[in-house]
């Protein structure tokens, strides 16, 4: 039995069990995951005069640290090259880009860092952390769900979350006017995970 098998099975037990099994189940160290990025996606999705659109965050990095001996106490790192964020339109994209947006000339990244994590079932957790865009740091919870893909071993996670732009300085100028561009955007998260190497 490997160590995905018996964490697939782990997590279809209670709640008070995990803890205990994950102890028994995965190495006596700190293991290190890395986002794959080639089958993971983040999105974002907002409106603008009323009409929904998306766009994409490519070549997104994150690491996972998790210790077996202190599950609560992961650590996730994760890295967004704003300049490569994928938009049907260039025009969009010049926008988001623009210093009024999130000025990608001064702030090329965003990034999110957490370092606890908290079980609410056997197959989800919240991460707490901050998340930093443009010169903006505010703290924010990413629930995640998670199921394990025993077969490719490697983790699947996906998350949903509402932040608000302004709050981040995502919008100087005329885009502080929300009447166009409400002020909620949602980022959803579709990641797989697998070992370091």
């Amino acid at each position: 039995m490997n160590m995905f098998t018996s964490l697939d099975r782990v997590l279809r037990r209670s709640l008070l069990a995990l803890p205990l099994a994950l102890l028994a189940s995965l190495p006596t160290h700190a293991a290190t995951w890395e986002l794959d990025a080639k089958e993971s996606k983040v999105i974002f999705k907002y409106s603008f005069e009323g009409k929904p659109y998306q766009g994409e965050f490519k070549n997104v990095k994150a690491t996972f640290d998790i210790d077996p001996l202190n599950p609560g106490a992961c650590k996730f790192k994760v890295t967004i090259p704003i300049t490569d964020l994928a938009v049907d339109s260039k025009e969009v994209r010049d926008y988001l880009h623009d210093v009024e947006l999130f000025d990608v000339d001064q702030f090329p990244t965003a990034s999110f860092e957490a370092a606890k994590c908290s079980l609410k079932s056997p197959k989800s957790f919240v991460a707490d952390g901050s998340l930093t865009i443009r010169d903006q740091t505010h703290p924010i919870s990413f629930p995640f769900n998670l199921d394990v893909d025993v077969a490719k071993a490697r983790f699947h996670l996906t998350s949903q979350v509402t932040i608000q732009r302004l709050k981040f300085g995502v919008g100087q100028g005329y885009w502080a006017n929300t009447s166009a561009v409400p002020n909620d955007v949602v980022v959803a998260v579709d990641v797989y995970a697998v070992p370091k190497k």
